[in-house]
């Protein structure tokens, strides 16, 4: 069998590199992060108008907004294992369906 040629693996090929993860996130990226978060506010807020009471909204109340976040809270979380124990939320599996506002005490 032979490597050469115009239909030859490439180099990740060879190495088996399965996840094509970029090690930091695109300002669209970036973007859709913030609409989420702000999409999830508006929800917060409809229901907490209705009139609807549950022990879930009393939690989310507690969580702050968007605007209140800072922008390190927002792009990463707490990660035992990452570097300075935080890692930028693209690298989580189903960070869209975590909260993700909420970080241990002094992180």
């Amino acid at each position: 069998m032979s490597f050469l040629g115009a239909f030859r693996p490439s180099a990740s090929a060879f190495s088996g590199l399965l996840w094509k993860n970029p090690w930091r996130m695109s300002a669209t990226r970036k973007a859709r992060v913030r609409q989420r978060l702000r999409d999830v506010d508006t929800v917060i807020d409809t229901i907490r108008t209705s009139g609807v009471q549950c022990r879930a909204l009393e939690c989310a109340k507690q969580l702050p907004t968007e605007s209140e976040m800072h922008p390190r809270d927002k792009y990463m979380v707490f990660s035992p294992h990452g570097a300075n124990f935080r890692k930028s939320v693209h690298k989580v599996p189903k960070f869209t369906r975590k909260t993700l506002r909420v970080n241990p005490r002094g992180f």
